[in-house]
């Protein structure tokens, strides 16, 4: 009998736990010069910073309802930019871009985090 109320409590305290955040998670992410037919052309780690402008590709698997999460681009330390992103069902794909200047070499990475704050992935690259 403690055995089966033990389980009960287990399983309604599951209830209280939001789905998204039990069970979403990136399982593909990558930096790409474009996207084209909702598909990453390419993958790259490193890349020229006059070029002008990336891409980060995410396919997320697991959310419910309208989920989303957010594309935290940063060069070094400092965040350049923050871009919330709809996760519209439980295999989604979807991208964000960030227009480059040439100065702009370095260290750079995307972190992409869940509505609740939660680092899913971390995508670095390098402008040259």
């Amino acid at each position: 009998m403690k055995h089966f109320i033990l389980s009960l409590l287990v399983l309604g305290m599951m209830v209280f736990v939001p789905a998204q955040s039990r069970a979403m998670e990136v399982v593909e992410g990558l930096i790409t010069t474009q996207v084209s037919g909702r598909q990453p052309v390419d993958s790259v780690q490193s890349y020229p910073a006059a070029s002008g402008k990336l891409f980060c590709f995410t396919r997320i698997t697991g959310a419910v309802d309208d989920a989303r999460v957010f594309h935290v681009w940063y060069r070094g330390e400092q965040e350049m930019a923050r871009v919330e992103l709809l996760v519209r069902s439980s295999d989604w794909r979807t991208w964000s871009s960030k227009s480059l200047l040439p100065g702009w070499t370095g260290d750079w990475r995307v972190e992409v985090v869940d509505g609740e704050g939660n680092l899913l992935q971390t995508i670095p690259f390098t402008l040259l």
